[in-house]
């Protein structure tokens, strides 16, 4: 099982390339994290399944 992998996707409000770890080791996980360019919070979700990333969301908080 791995542990942590380095993740890119684009903001949903600014645009800007946000760069993230996911711990893989801790399952599939939920939370909010801040964009690092424009501090607007982020909703992301992802699963883990065998180890691997299975799938990958971020949407903009207020979009829930």
């Amino acid at each position: 099982m791995q542990g942590e992998i380095e993740h890119i996707f684009d903001c949903p409000y600014c645009d800007s390339e946000v760069s993230m770890l996911l711990d893989l080791s801790a399952g599939s996980q939920a939370y909010v994290e801040d964009c690092e360019a424009c501090c607007n919070p982020i909703d992301v979700s992802y699963g883990v399944e065998e180890g691997a990333l299975s799938r990958f969301e971020a949407k903009a908080a207020d979009e829930s």
